[in-house]
């Protein structure tokens, strides 16, 4: 890629080296849009000279032969490359990193270890596993919508979609892309500015996916620590319905998870969160709260209807606190709300779509209610002093 020949009007021309070096300065601001990090952290400039005619020469080392971003990657590197002064022209070109240069950037990502970095020290991520006592309560809406509300209030989030089975995340944020995959490591896709990993990135259409207990729980680790998600703020997980063997290897992989229950209305949501309950007492899992969706339908006329009945929510936290020994909070009401759906089927959440709408402020208004409240004291250093006598 060639910028036309805009020579700085009145600049002193520095020599060469110097330029070069500002060059690199400004290289540091464009940013890899996979990674998220400069391109001068990441090892991608691969050479930067500047001959006596004021030509600058930039090559940049992109990931992988068919990177997706690398028209985009050329047009900021050329554009930060003209912002030196004393440049007659700017030359960018690109080419693939070897093998061994791919390895050395996931090593540099992985910081040399292979690991799930939500649960080091120092990771203060929240994280929260998003689950139902039964299928058909709207959970993987109500994720979607959370996820692009949190994105929205300017946090960095990612969202695993755990449902090996019923996978639904990609189509719920428009994503059609796969994951780049840089030696072992994946960037994930993002969609409303979230960052999203999926079984269904990888499974034809119509395609089922036929594992057992052991294979799902191998994706779920694969999920959070063969994946580049940077520094996250939040991360949900999209779980499938009850308490079977993917619930169980969420608890045991990322022990820092705390549970969101979606239910409904149904007087019989109570005995279904008892199920709930008992398992995260048995993984000795914290409960975030209580989510009731199809919470009533507003009429034309401005009644609500209540379609599933009502109080729902208040039962199910109040089974939930007895099982796990202390308060369990109702964290917001969801209406049913058609529009829900309709965005759920097209790829754009309704807190995106219709923010001011009352269901997406509902949903707004748990997803702020969630990273609002009180950090654990899990990866916080703490001030310690020591008395001497």
């Amino acid at each position: 890629m060639t910028t036309p020949e805009t020579p700085a009007q009145g600049a002193t021309e520095a020599p060469s080296d110097e330029r070069v070096e500002r060059i690199h300065e400004a290289l540091s601001g464009v940013i890899d849009p996979e990674i998220h990090r400069p391109i001068t952290e990441l090892g991608m400039v691969g050479s930067v000279d500047v001959d006596a005619e004021g030509i600058a020469r930039v090559h940049v080392l992109v990931t992988i032969e068919g990177c997706p971003m690398r028209d985009r990657i050329e047009r900021e590197t050329a554009e930060a490359t003209a912002t030196v002064p004393g440049l007659s022209r700017v030359e960018v070109t690109t080419s693939a990193m070897t093998e061994e240069q791919r390895r050395e950037l996931t090593n540099r990502l992985r910081q040399g270890r292979r690991q799930i970095p939500f649960n080091q020290p120092g990771s203060l991520t929240r994280i929260f596993a998003i689950s139902s006592g039964k299928g058909g309560v709207g959970k993987s809406t109500v994720t979607a919508n959370l996820a692009a509300a949190m994105a929205a209030d300017g946090l960095r989030v990612g969202v695993i979609d755990a449902d090996i089975h019923g996978f639904s995340m990609p189509g719920m944020f428009g994503i059609t892309d796969q994951p780049t995959k840089v030696s072992d490591l994946l960037m994930p896709p993002v969609g409303h500015g979230v960052a999203v990993m999926s079984i269904g990135m990888f499974v034809p259409e119509g395609q089922a996916v036929v594992w057992r207990g052991p294979k799902m729980h191998r994706a779920i680790e694969q999920f959070a620590s063969d994946v580049f998600w940077g520094d996250l703020d939040v991360l949900l997980l999209d779980l499938p319905p009850g308490t079977g063997d993917v619930a169980i290897s969420v608890a045991q992989l990322l022990p820092g998870a705390k549970m969101v229950v979606v239910t409904t209305p149904q007087q019989s949501a109570a005995s279904v969160a008892e199920r709930v309950g008992s398992l995260a007492a048995s993984t000795e899992q914290k409960i975030a709260g209580v989510v009731e969706n199809m919470a009533g339908l507003t009429l034309p006329d401005g009644s609500v209807m209540d379609v599933f009945g009502s109080g729902g929510g208040d039962r199910v936290a109040a089974t939930l606190a007895e099982a796990v020994g202390e308060q369990v909070p109702v964290l917001g009401r969801v209406g049913l709300d058609p529009a829900l759906r309709e965005g759920a089927d097209r790829g754009m959440p309704l807190v995106v779509s219709a923010p001011d709408s009352p269901t997406a402020q509902a949903l707004t208004g748990v997803a702020r209610s969630l990273t609002r409240s009180p950090r654990g004291l899990g990866g916080m250093k703490l001030p310690l002093s020591v008395a001497r006598h």
